[in-house]
């Protein structure tokens, strides 16, 4: 097996040798990149050259003409969304909207939007097979329906309202006339789309405007007829007549008691004062009398005659006894005009008085008259509030019905769209692009045929180095460089090799399981156990007892768990590792428990010795997970002995057994590599019968096998199977009795 091609191998890209493998053929490289150049630059040259154009158009509500010359505020258009920009690119890819551009070009009289009226020899043999349809069986409208559709491009300009109108011809000056006439085209159909809902909106309002007028002229008239009969005179908009007479007549009572009021208080002031023969110069009622003011005159003169005599004339003069007599007439004419001025605010008192109660009569019967017209006003105002709806109604039709039909203009209702760049006569070619179709295609040969080269270097394994020793030669197995690489450990340990049997048993700890609680012996665990070179095995002397026989037999016996004795020692493991990986040869599916004091399958297997393994999973410092490892050489795996205490660790060794019945559930195969172990412990971790024992001894003595089998008997394992062979390939297996 080549270490290269196993997926569990930790390997490395070796970029120097992809790059130098690429510049090694270099050559045909280039030619490649020349060659498909050449080829891309003719084809592209020989292409009919096509042209494209592009006419861009905006969607944004527009107002009618004539709501520029006028004060009335028309209803502002909600901007269009996204949804409606989308809406309106399919309606520019609609059939009827290209129906209608190509015949106004003519597109059907031009055979670039209908080859099949000529169709190629191969099109022709096609159709006599029967693997294409006829097309002349589709209608000529349809044909050029579909290579129209097939050279035109609608979409909406990202993040905006525009939408792009682009079309590819062969004629320079038709790529840019068919955008500029779908544009017009989309207007027409947007402006003709309001003149139709604008004539349809006209013709239903004039029947309804003629039958609203009907009604309202009905309305008011059973208005004006409920009003006559129930006599209710409106006098303003708030008020009838009944109501502004009881108003008038409430106030005018106001007034009479007022007066009448004000009569009798100065009548009884002027009859008390007279009464009191007090004088009367103070009231108002006296005092404002014409007569009154006459004789008051009078008086003040005759008594400035009386002053002015009184110097020269005594009181006994004739002339003095004249004007005194005159003084006291005009005093009891004085007197009597107050009571005549009395007697007359009585008189008033007495005429308003009568005036007030002819005004509680008359103010009693409008009441009477009111109250009878708030009911007869309930139905009227039910009438008027229908008169009043109607006539809204027939108002908001008249004013829709003048909108619609002014904008039944052409240039009133236009379209929801302007176009914001049209197209125009393209003077280059959009495709072939000449020169960047030579570029692409010879860089594109030139990256494909560079890759073509290092994946081939990669599969074939020569881009690819181990992460961990170096090869020694491309046709070295993974079981021949562990036997090497194990030597060559051994080789810088020590300066000259010695039997496993020589070293004394309480220095080397040999086997894990039987390590005992001492100090001592922990401390000689973590020392580095020396190796012994063991040369390789003949193939025709081991053909029985090799790593191949032996795996031959674990594949058809079907075991799931295997424990491994190297009464040797390293060299035991060595073989023991060698038999995992020519089970992962096999196709079998094998970890390896490294349980040897000496950690030899741990150094053969992991990348570092210092690797979580079977220790510390036994004392609970590690997860199952993480003590797992690949092989770094096959497609095995290895769980290292581990960093924890060996004491402490074999402590739990009974939980061992669970732990490789747990892995058979997920390997084919669990191999314990146990070293140097005696039967005794041996037994302790597996079921008598249950899992399979091999001694591996790649130089066995036989009567140390012997014995050892004797032991082994002894416990309850009649049947063990030797391996002693390393590397040959017959496959043979071998099973030995202790008997």
């Amino acid at each position: 097996m080549s270490s290269v091609s196993n997926g569990h191998q930790d390997v490395d890209i070796d970029l120097a040798q992809l790059f130098r493998a690429v510049w090694k053929r270099k050559g045909r490289i280039l030619a490649a990149t020349a060659l498909v150049g050449c080829l891309a630059f003719v084809g592209a040259s020989m292409m009919s050259p096509k042209y494209s154009s592009e006419a861009r158009i905006l969607i944004e509500p527009r107002e009618p003409n004539f709501t520029t010359q006028t004060n009335v505020q028309a209803p502002t258009e909600p901007l269009s969304d996204e949804l409606n920009i989308v809406s309106q690119v399919q309606l520019l890819q609609s059939v009827d909207l290209i129906k209608q551009v190509a015949r106004d070009l003519k597109l059907y009289e031009l055979e670039e939007f209908d080859p099949d009226t000529n169709p190629s020899a191969v099109s022709d043999l096609l159709v006599m097979l029967g693997l294409k349809k006829n097309p002349l069986d589709m209608a000529p409208e349809e044909r050029v329906l579909k290579a129209f559709q097939e050279k035109l491009q609608v979409y909406q300009v990202e993040k905006s309202r525009v939408i792009g109108i682009q079309f590819t011809s062969k004629d320079p000056k038709l790529a840019a006339a068919v955008p500029n006439a779908m544009a017009n085209v989309y207007r027409s159909l947007q402006s003709g789309a309001k003149l139709d809902s604008n004539s349809e909106a006209a013709r239903w309002l004039e029947p309804e405007i003629a039958n609203l007028r009907e009604k309202v002229r009905e309305a008011e008239n059973k208005v004006a007829e409920y009003r006559g009969n129930a006599d209710l005179m409106q006098v303003s908009e708030t008020t009838n007549f009944s109501s502004q007479q009881l108003s008038d007549i409430s106030a005018e009572l106001a007034r009479v008691r007022g007066e009448r009021a004000d009569a009798e208080a100065k009548a009884e002031n002027v009859r008390n004062a007279i009464k009191a023969g007090k004088s009367t110069d103070t009231l108002v009622a006296i005092t404002g009398n014409e007569a009154i003011q006459r004789l008051k005159a009078s008086e003040s003169e005759i008594r400035g005659k009386i002053a002015d005599l009184s110097t020269t004339l005594l009181d006994g003069h004739p002339q003095m006894k004249a004007l005194r007599s005159q003084l006291v007439g005009i005093r009891e004419q004085i007197t009597s005009e107050s009571t005549k001025i009395a007697a007359g605010l009585e008189n008033d008192a007495n005429v308003a008085r009568s005036r007030e109660t002819q005004l509680i009569q008359q103010l009693n019967t409008v009441k009477a008259d009111s109250a009878r017209a708030g009911t007869d006003e309930v139905g009227l105002k039910a009438l008027e509030r229908e008169a009043t709806a109607q006539r809204q109604l027939l108002e908001t039709y008249l004013a829709r019905y003048r909108e619609a039909t002014t904008r039944l203009d052409k240039g009133a209702s236009p379209a929801d769209a302007r176009v914001i760049s049209s197209a125009v006569e393209p003077h280059e070619a959009s495709f072939p692009k000449v020169i960047p179709i030579t570029i692409v295609a010879a860089l594109a040969t030139f990256v494909l045929s560079a890759v073509i080269v290092m994946l081939s270097e990669l599969f074939s394994g020569r881009a690819l180095r181990p992460v961990g020793p170096v090869l020694r030669g491309e046709g070295e197995s993974a079981n021949e460089l562990a036997v090497e690489t194990a030597n060559e450990r051994s080789a810088a340990a020590v300066p000259a090799p010695r039997a496993v049997a020589a070293a004394p048993a309480h220095t080397i700890p040999a086997s894990l399981l039987s390590v005992e609680p001492d100090e001592d012996l922990a401390e000689a665990m973590e020392e580095t156990l020396e190796l012994r070179e063991q040369p390789r095995p003949e193939p025709e002397d081991q053909d029985e007892f090799s790593v191949e026989s032996v795996a031959k037999y674990l594949i058809g016996s079907q075991a799931r768990i295997a424990f491994a004795i190297s009464p040797s020692g390293d060299d035991g493991s060595t073989a023991t590792v060698m038999l995992a990986r020519e089970l992962d040869e096999r196709g079998r599916k094998v970890v390896v428990i490294d349980m040897t004091g000496s950690a030899c399958p741990t150094w053969l297997m992991a990348a570092r010795k210092d690797l979580p393994g079977i220790t510390d999973l036994l004392c609970g410092a590690a997860p199952f997970s993480e003590t797992i490892h690949p092989d770094r050489l096959s497609g095995a795996d290895v769980i290292p002995q581990g960093n924890s205490d060996v004491r402490q660790a074999m402590r739990g060794a009974d939980r061992l057994s669970m732990i490789a019945d747990a892995l058979a559930d997920a390997y084919d195969l669990v191999l314990v590599e146990c070293g140097p172990a005696n039967a005794l412990s041996v037994a302790r971790l597996s079921r008598n019968g249950a899992h399979e024992i091999i001694l591996s001894a790649p130089k066995p003595d036989e009567q140390e096998l012997v014995e050892i089998m004797a032991a082994f008997e002894k416990v309850g394992y009649s049947d063990l199977v030797l391996m002693s062979g390393g590397g040959n390939r017959q496959r043979k297996t071998a099973k030995r009795s202790a008997a």
